[in-house]
């Protein structure tokens, strides 16, 4: 039983050990979600931009359905928004609902009018 015990403590030491180096994983894992979201929105715009010649900054216009986020009661991590929108340009941003690190600091991703990705603030 002693044994036992000291295995379980060892392992639960090697975990605490590796944690803390796995958040910058989990963090860039997760904004995948943001620049997936964005780059789709960004098809979406170049699609309603050929046919009228504008961007929009409505989601129903362009044919955005933004996923239900987590304080929604769905999944998605990142809440997307169409900052700006004129007859040249446009600006979107994801940003995260969520600290991955707690640091205060929310993971925000930005792409524009031409398809310029980008990670505004890290997390």
């Amino acid at each position: 039983m002693t044994e036992i015990l000291i295995v379980l403590c060892i392992i639960g030491i090697l975990l605490l050990m590796v944690l803390p180096s796995q958040t910058s994983v989990i963090s860039q894992a997760k904004s995948i979600e943001a620049q997936s979201m964005l780059n789709h929105l960004y098809g979406l715009q170049k699609n309603h931009f050929y046919r009228y010649s504008r961007y929009s900054t409505d989601f129903e216009e362009v044919g955005f359905e933004p996923a239900p986020t987590i304080d929604q009661g769905g999944q998605a991590i990142y809440k997307i928004e169409i900052i700006e929108a004129s007859t040249n340009s446009f600006k979107a941003t994801a940003t995260s609902l969520s600290d991955f690190d707690d640091d205060g600091n929310f993971n925000t991703w930005e792409i524009d009018h031409k398809k310029l990705l980008k990670e505004v603030l890290k997390d």
